[in-house]
């Protein structure tokens, strides 16, 4: 189980100025919204990730779910470089995104498919991310799973290129041999990156590669939220939680030598 803790205390600036900051966006920089449409980015959070980003000489990135272009437009006038699609989009801070554009077209039948079979759950909705296909059934009365046994339908006709994750209120099906790790391992690669410590936070079973990524690389990983069963070596409450500590590294650097 992971250790509850202050991020201020494991993670002042002194000891974070030689790491690589690998930042989760929903349930970990910003609370949970009813749909991906309705999160809601303080622009106290967007002025302090951009002056962080400068102080580690760019080596910050948004680790998510959502498509590059979407972070983009919600950290707007941010071009950090992030990991987008769990892994099926990289992109350093200055350069168009990395894509496996090849894998969206063996999706078209299951796309097709999963058109149908909504119209059953009232509520649902499809995200559609290109390389990859979220159901979000938050608002939606059905029981998780009979929508979760259909998805499960859905992933084994896509085939073992695919793969089905379970998130908050979302079934995700995503490129089977991406995933946030190997999107972080890309960036941890590049220059920007290289040679530093790397600092995981995410609340979701899909950050944990990255939790694992940062214990076979030494680095500190963090859970936001629940104390379930998680690889990840330390554990906060909330967003708010997150995003206060940033607050507090920005300031602090800003006085910083």
């Amino acid at each position: 189980m992971a250790e509850p803790i202050a991020l201020e205390r494991l993670l002042p600036w002194h000891e974070l100025r030689a790491s690589a900051l690998y930042l989760d966006v929903d349930g970990t920089l910003l609370d949970i919204a009813p749909t991906p449409d309705a999160v809601v980015v303080p622009a106290g959070l967007i002025a302090a990730l951009g002056r962080i980003g400068a102080h580690l000489g760019g080596a910050l990135a948004l680790v998510s779910g959502r498509p590059v272009g979407a972070l983009d437009r919600l950290f707007r006038p941010l071009r950090l470089a992030a990991v987008g699609i769990h892994g099926a989009e990289v992109r350093t801070a200055g350069d168009p995104p990395r894509t496996a554009d090849y894998l969206a077209r063996q999706l078209d039948g299951i796309r097709d498919a999963l058109a149908t079979r909504i119209a059953e759950w009232p509520g649902a909705f499809v995200e559609d991310k290109g390389l990859a296909l979220a159901l979000h059934h938050r608002a939606s009365p059905v029981d998780e799973r009979v929508i979760g046994r259909a998805m499960a339908a859905l992933a084994d006709l896509a085939g073992p290129e695919f793969v089905l994750l379970h998130g908050k209120a979302v079934f995700e099906l995503k490129p089977a041999a991406l995933s946030k790790a190997t999107g972080i391992a890309t960036l941890h690669g590049t220059a920007k990156f290289a040679g530093r410590r790397p600092v995981c936070i995410g609340d979701d079973l899909t950050d944990e590669s990255a939790f694992e990524y940062a214990g076979e690389m030494q680095g500190i990983s963090v859970r936001v939220g629940d104390a379930g069963p998680t690889m990840a070596q330390y554990r906060v409450n909330t967003p708010g939680e997150v995003r206060a500590w940033l607050a507090h590294l920005a300031a602090t650097a800003e006085g910083a030598p």
